[in-house]
């Protein structure tokens, strides 16, 4: 199976022109033309499951195109969305911003999502996928370290419960790397698929791994790979992984 995990930063693209006229005014506007480019590179990856952080679901910075949908229908999938800000946050009542969003792509043979909540920080949603043999998680965690700690301790709460090998991806935050992850990842028995370390942020010139794809034990990851496109001020991550059968896991 191929996993893409991806922040594409509402396809509001990168470089200079994102800071003008003030920094940051890029937020303000997606272009299609980006929006375009990120859905081709996906698609030339053929995932079977995309998880994108940063998608915009049809604000006026759009246009009202949802981002999630005009993916998923390029790839003939289905998309799962939903804010990113708990359902009770003054965020839900702010125009653009209500619809900031993660999202799962997934091929049609796959369905079963929940929705979770973090009980801190801005950044609260946690979406999981049930997949006939795994479970993945997708989160963006909180720019605030102590936020993040509380955060994964939530994440391992569920991790712990879940009744299938897992997968916790998305955007971590993590300004020190995996070394801020070591703990939780030895607790809840996660590994990295990026055993190189390789950087994903700034996509210009990487010098920070920000993201991440952790598994199980009874999954093999049998590829990983940080293609070079930057259509975004995050790089993408692409993993082929296996699950091991019943009987092998327990060997």
């Amino acid at each position: 199976m191929r996993l893409l995990i991806y922040n594409i930063r509402y396809a509001t693209g990168t470089g200079p022109a994102f800071h003008l006229p003030v920094p940051g005014a890029g937020y303000l506007r997606s272009s299609r033309q980006v929006l375009g480019k990120i859905t081709s590179f996906i698609k030339s990856q053929d995932p079977d499951v995309v998880g994108l952080i940063e998608v915009d679901t049809g604000s006026i910075r759009t246009g009202m195109v949802n981002q999630a949908d005009y993916i998923a229908r390029s790839l003939g999938h289905y998309s799962t969305f939903e804010c990113k800000y708990g359902v009770s946050s003054v965020n839900q009542l702010m125009p653009i911003v209500r619809k900031q969003a993660n999202a799962f792509l997934a091929a049609p043979r796959v369905r079963g999502e929940r929705f979770h909540y973090f009980n801190t920080g801005i950044k609260r949603l946690i979406i999981e996928l049930e997949l006939d043999e795994v479970a993945i998680f997708l989160v963006h965690l909180s720019l605030k370290f102590r936020h993040r700690q509380y955060q994964l301790r939530h994440l391992y709460d569920l991790v712990r419960n879940a009744t299938k090998p897992v997968i916790v991806a998305g955007d971590f935050n993590t300004y020190w790397g995996d070394h801020e992850l070591y703990l939780f990842m030895q607790a809840a028995g996660l590994s990295n698929a990026n055993t190189r370390g390789l950087p994903s942020y700034p996509s210009s010139s990487p010098r920070k791994e920000l993201d991440f794809i952790l598994h199980s034990g009874a999954i093999d990851v049998r590829r990983f790979e940080i293609p070079d496109v930057q259509y975004s001020d995050h790089l993408p991550l692409v993993c082929d992984f296996t699950v091991r059968e019943p009987a092998q896991q327990a060997a």
